[in-house]
C-alpha cells in the first residue's frame, strides 16, 4: 500500500520545485525583482503572465497530490491549457514581427511536456476506476 503513495508524493515534490521556481523567475520579471527583467532578455509578457498563473495552478496540484484528490488532474490540464493558448499567441507574436528569445520556445514546450506528464500521472493514480481495470 505505500508503494502506491511514492509516485503521487515524489511528482508532488517535484512540482512543488518546479512551482516554486516558476513563481520566482515570472514574479521576478513581472515586478523587476533583482535585477532579473534586464537578465531575461526580450522577454515576452503574456507568456511571463501565463507562466505565474500556471505556478499559483502547480500549488494547488501539489496539494491535490499529497492529499490524493481526483480533481488534480483538472488543475494541471486548466494549466496546460493555458500554456498551449500563451504558446500559439507566442507564435503570432513571433510571426507579427515581436521581439522574443529563443529559449522562450524552449521553456514552454519543456513546461508543456512537464505539465501533461503530471497530469496523466495524476489522472492515473486518482481514478480508481482505471485501478480496478490494470493491476500494475
Amino acid at each position: 500500500m505505500k508503494n502506491i503513495k511514492i509516485v503521487p508524493m515524489a511528482s508532488a515534490i517535484i512540482l512543488l520545485l518546479f512551482a516554486l521556481l516558476t513563481l520566482f523567475m515570472s514574479s521576478s520579471v513581472i515586478f523587476d525583482w533583482f535585477g532579473i527583467r534586464a537578465k531575461e532578455g526580450n522577454y515576452v509578457l503574456f507568456i511571463v503572465w501565463a507562466n505565474f498563473i500556471c505556478s499559483i495552478l502547480y500549488f494547488l496540484a501539489v496539494y491535490g497530490f499529497v492529499k490524493s484528490k481526483k480533481w488534480t488532474f483538472s488543475v494541471l490540464i486548466t494549466a496546460l491549457i493555458i500554456l498551449i493558448l500563451a504558446f500559439i499567441a507566442l507564435h503570432f507574436h513571433i510571426k507579427n514581427g515581436g521581439i522574443y528569445e529563443t529559449k522562450t520556445i524552449e521553456a514552454m514546450l519543456f513546461r508543456m511536456l512537464l505539465t501533461f506528464t503530471f497530469s496523466l500521472i495524476a489522472f492515473y493514480k486518482f481514478n480508481k476506476f482505471l485501478w480496478k481495470k490494470r493491476s500494475f
